[in-house]
């Protein structure tokens, strides 16, 4: 770090990098002291990770050690410990430590990983009791568990509960898989249970839990979906029938994965061989298969593949991805009766979220009903202080001009000292500056709960002043009605910021936007694929735009934040050149890569918001809306021009134009 702190002094007055270009110049790392022991947590941690024995039987030492010494992490060094050897232990164990721990977040880890626990120990008296107090309420496996516990000590159960809950559990778990045994083995289950769950399952591509589902029932009906998992086309050529209806259900699980692969092959084979032989509910939930997949694909043909699965089967019901999917379908081909009729069918929760709102809206006034239209445009728009994307959308449609909330009141003393007081906010702040970010985002977010908004501004702010931007922003977005736009919206690096996207050539609001979507500003932060720094520039990408920008490339140097600051600027640069300045193509681009919007782009010219709806990935839709309400709120706290969310999302995106001017310069083609 000194030596990289070295070279950026010397950037900054030309020097380092004339003399590193030509090569008059080495890095001599310098003479570092010996490192300290890592703290107990740190050790703890490591320890509880690791598969070698002794350095798990080190735990109980540790934890003994932090309790001594007072240790403000005291309480994960112990939860470390006991969790490492929770097979072994007893009750009283368990009651020790939440006495020990009473209110803090690692008891109620603890509690939730001891109920896992009982629940494969069957003791269900005891999981009872230590339910009562379970606070998270978050874990799955264990909702399963207590309503096992229910079934088993009361004899009694809501059926619909017990579904439920096992329909929303996505990965194949032992509490789960225990429950739905039990009620079916109670006949409170039948095989229209299974076949739903397994058919779920299908469509989320989660073939071990359809597995799972399916091995509760007797015979070798998991073997053949395993067979059809494998194999589709074979297993329909060779063992597809329909003459019982579990034979039916596998018949449509082996289209459903044909439909996967190549949807217009499986509409084929439906209409072709099959329609006659499927009851109708299993060739409506086809066609539902079948045009999620077009969707997908951005292919016109999902909108008569939704039609034909809604007309066999309009009552449901039908997952809310699935419905997403048909809103987006209908919107491409503007069938705007289709989109109310879709948005109509999802769940009441579905329904309110602000993208629905915003559609229905925009149907509604397309379908002459304007008053009703505005009316809920006008809800829309009154959201979250019109920051987000849909609000921010929805004002601008109604021609109100974007504004900004009313800052909130100063932060008193008293506020401020209950922040600094607070030990959950305290150890999370201490896990994260130890590089234990995961514990300490748990840390943070079970401290959030419950918290006024007065406490959740004083508890960003605490963030904010030690620079945990991540954290400052989570804090402060959580409130309700009073807004720190300072927290929401900060501006580290400001000046390096401004005066490289001036250089470069990019709006620095929508620099600004990009990276506290990419990184929340944590300079060392580091995607599950290897991107790196405040812009998250990939490693091949990185090379490749420091020989393109004539800077000098060293790994080590992309988490430097000025060096990111050149690098990403200067690919971003690059990306929106190849995509004509737009900014939501380009925010694709960045993103999913280069490749996916060019092919996004193609077919009819839409609406740019509709375009935007119609990206495939969920991450990349929901990145690129975030990125563009970034930017235009940014624009605003830096006083510049341009605000508007419609100017910076343009009004229509379709097929790329010809390079017709013989002296534009056309994109690189190599552009990662």
């Amino acid at each position: 770090m000194v030596a990289v702190v070295w070279w950026r002094s010397l950037v900054g007055h030309g020097i380092g990098a004339m003399l590193l270009g030509l090569g008059l110049l080495t890095l001599v790392p310098p003479v570092l002291a010996a490192p300290a022991a890592p703290e107990l947590v740190v050790q703890a941690r490591d320890a509880w990770k690791s598969t070698d024995k002794k350095r798990r039987a080190e735990l109980p030492r540790l934890a003994a050690a932090a309790r001594q010494q007072a240790d403000l992490l005291a309480p994960w060094v112990d939860y470390f410990d006991l969790n490492a050897r929770l097979i072994t232990l007893s009750q009283s164990d368990l009651d020790a430590f939440y006495a020990r721990w009473p209110g803090s977040y690692v008891e109620d880890r603890l509690r939730n990983d001891w109920l896992l626990e009982l629940g494969r120990r069957r003791d269900f008296e005891g999981f009872r009791a230590n339910h009562a107090a379970y606070k998270m309420q978050d874990d799955r496996e264990v909702a399963c568990y207590s309503l096992l516990a229910q079934a088993v000590l009361d004899s009694k159960v809501s059926i619909e509960a017990a579904h439920a809950a096992w329909l929303a559990q996505k990965e194949a778990d032992e509490g789960c898989q225990a429950l739905a045994a039990a009620m079916l083995e109670a006949r409170a289950f039948k095989h229209e249970h299974i076949w739903a769950k397994a058919r779920l399952a299908t469509e989320q591509n989660r073939p071990k839990a359809a597995r799972q589902a399916v091995a509760l029932m007797a015979g070798s009906k998991d073997k053949q979906l395993a067979a059809l998992q494998d194999n589709a086309g074979r297993y329909l050529t060779r063992q597809a029938r329909t003459h019982s209806r579990d034979d039916a259900e596998l018949t449509t699980l082996a289209l459903a994965r044909v439909a996967a692969n190549d949807p217009a092959q499986a509409a084929g084979l439906l209409r072709d061989t099959w329609a006659a032989k499927l009851p109708a509910e299993l060739q409506a939930w086809l066609w539902g298969q079948i045009g999620r997949q077009y969707a997908w694909r951005l292919q016109a043909d999902a909108s008569e593949a939704f039609a034909q699965a809604f007309k066999l089967k309009p009552e449901g019901p039908w997952s809310d991805e699935l419905l997403a999917a048909a809103v987006r379908a209908a919107l491409r081909a503007r069938d705007w009766p289709a989109v109310l009729q879709a948005i109509g069918r999802m769940t009441t929760t579905e329904q309110r979220q602000p993208a629905w709102q915003f559609w229905r809206a925009q149907a509604l006034q397309m379908t002459g009903k304007a008053d009703e239209g505005r009316a809920q445009l006008a809800g829309v728009a009154a959201q979250g202080g019109t920051l987000g994307f849909f609000p921010r959308l929805a004002a601008e449609l109604l021609g109100q001009a974007p504004r900004l909330p009313a800052p909130a009141a100063p932060l008193t003393a008293d506020e401020r000292e209950a922040a600094r007081a607070h030990p959950g906010l305290q150890r999370a702040l201490r896990l994260i500056d130890l590089g234990l970010r995961s514990e300490g985002l748990r840390e943070w977010n079970f401290s959030m709960r419950g918290m006024s908004d007065r406490q959740l501004l004083a508890a960003a702010q605490e963030a904010c002043d030690r620079e945990v931007w991540d954290r400052c922003i989570s804090a402060s977005e959580r409130t309700r009605s009073e807004f720190d736009l300072t927290q929401r919206f900060p501006t580290p690096y400001r000046a390096a910021l401004l005066a490289t996207s001036r250089e470069v050539g990019v709006d620095p609001s929508y620099v600004y936007g990009l990276i506290r979507q990419e990184s929340r500003f944590i300079v060392d932060a580091r995607s599950h694929v290897g991107a790196g720094g405040l812009m998250q520039v990939m490693p091949a990408t990185a090379r490749w735009t420091a020989k393109k920008a004539g800077l000098l490339y060293s790994p080590a140097l992309v988490h430097d934040p000025d060096y990111n600051l050149r690098l990403g600027t200067s690919y971003l640069k690059l990306v929106l050149d190849a995509f004509e300045g737009s900014q939501a193509l380009a925010a694709a681009a960045y993103n999913a890569g280069p490749s996916r919007p060019r092919r996004w782009r193609e077919g009819p010219v839409l609406d740019a918001a509709i375009w935007t709806e119609n990206i495939p990935f969920n991450e990349t839709r929901d990145y690129v809306r975030n990125v563009l309400a970034n930017g235009s709120v940014y624009a605003q706290l830096l006083g510049q021009g341009s605000t508007s969310l419609r100017e910076r999302l343009g009004a229509t995106i379709g097929p790329a134009k010809a390079v017709d001017d013989a002296a534009s310069v056309p994109p690189p083609a190599d552009l990662p």
